[in-house]
């Protein structure tokens, strides 16, 4: 039994991922950048085609304009590279007319014959600075228009932000059904939690001790329950896994050995999400860590010194990083998003020690929301609008 409610409560076999790092969050040593890292569509597509030939179920695809690549480009570009890995797009609310917005993801999702999963963000937008229930409110009406568009006939919506009236939704009809693609989200603020509880299907979280872990879960399923809701729960952190623990901490330490603390917090602070709970909630981490970064025995805090959002990793031996994984599926985590660095070496070190013997699904599948047959969509078998 998980410590709250899930959605996927018998699942036995986890969503397992990686990253893709199109924000320029690839290094060997942390803060010291290489070209041959860099967020680039060679470098960035490379680690995709790792991730799967190893057998990850999705690949994360972050949003940022500072630095790196546009993300629903990218994953386009990717869709015919690919057979059997889902992508997770990130889309930053607003920036996109909602409705243009769930065409464009439904044309992604048939691409892809239904591997398209979404991570909904509400960060500002470049040189913006709005108010954190403002930007919440945004991403809400947003959601909801998705919603509609891909579950109705006609688009008819009234908010604060945005308003609507009789648009007809065949050109957004997305490859998958009973609900279209499933939606991740992440956030901390009361705003946040209702969004997500309203709407979304999996509820992504930073590593922080587990203590920490199970509250954010409760509250969480909290306001899920006010919408007479289950969801889901996903872990994003980073990974360093090697045969021997002694061997794990050592490259810990390898990675960080180069780093210049001034520029870590350069790189922290022009995040777009550098000054949100969520960050603050990683750096308390780090504050609680003992003298060598661990806030728990496998839970290090280094990677957060030069890196904004998630800035811990799970650090062990093959049998030390299964433990890990089976302690967090029994809190009720379903879905992990795993990255390291670099991704590239690091993705075949996860995949050779942990993956090959770990039995993982695919969430859209286990949601049925990916069908059986070619769907009769205007962009598939429908007939022609």
């Amino acid at each position: 039994m998980s410590l709250v409610p899930i959605t996927s409560e018998d699942l036995k076999a986890p969503e397992v991922s990686w990253f893709s790092a199109l924000c320029s969050d690839d290094y060997q040593f942390l803060g010291v950048p290489q070209n041959d890292l860099k967020s680039s569509w060679e470098h960035c597509s490379s680690i995709l085609l790792e991730a799967e030939k190893q057998g990850f179920r999705n690949i994360l695809c972050p949003s940022s304009y500072q630095v790196g690549q546009d993300t629903l480009s990218f994953v386009a570009g990717c869709a015919p590279l690919t057979k059997t890995i889902n992508m997770l797009a990130a889309v930053r609310c607003g920036e996109m007319q909602p409705i243009m917005l769930a065409r464009t993801l439904a044309t992604l999702d048939h691409m892809l014959k239904g591997r398209l999963t979404v991570n909904i963000i509400s960060s500002d937008f470049p040189g913006e600075k709005a108010d954190s229930a403002y930007r919440y409110k945004r991403s809400r009406e947003v959601v909801a228009i998705l919603k509609q568009a891909w579950t109705q006939d006609v688009i008819n919506f009234e908010g604060q932000i945005y308003n609507f009236k009789d648009v007809p939704t065949a050109p957004a009809k997305p490859y998958q059904h009973n609900g279209g693609p499933l939606l991740y989200f992440g956030g901390y603020s009361p705003p946040a939690l209702e969004l997500c509880g309203e709407h979304c299907d999996v509820y992504l979280m930073w590593p922080e001790p587990k203590a920490q872990i199970a509250e954010r879960m409760k509250a969480v399923n909290a306001a899920a329950q006010k919408f007479d809701r289950t969801l889901d729960y996903g872990f994003r952190a980073h990974v360093i896994v090697r045969d021997t623990e002694q061997e794990a901490r050592e490259y810990a330490e390898y990675i960080v050995s180069k780093l210049d603390d001034e520029y870590g917090k350069v790189i922290r602070e022009r995040a777009h999400d550098s000054s949100s709970l969520g960050v603050a909630h990683q750096a308390r981490a780090r504050e609680l860590a003992d003298k060598f970064g661990y806030v728990e025995r496998h839970l290090w805090t280094g990677i957060g010194r030069a890196r904004s959002g998630c800035g811990a990793a799970i650090i062990g031996s093959t049998d030390q990083v299964m433990s890990e994984i089976e302690s967090y599926m029994k809190l009720g985590i379903r879905s992990f998003i795993f990255s390291g660095y670099p991704h590239v070496d690091e993705c075949r070190h996860f995949g050779s020690r942990v993956l090959k013997d770990l039995k993982t699904s695919s969430l859209p599948h286990i949601y049925g929301r990916v069908p059986a047959e070619t769907p009769d969509t205007p962009l598939a078998n429908g007939n022609r609008i």
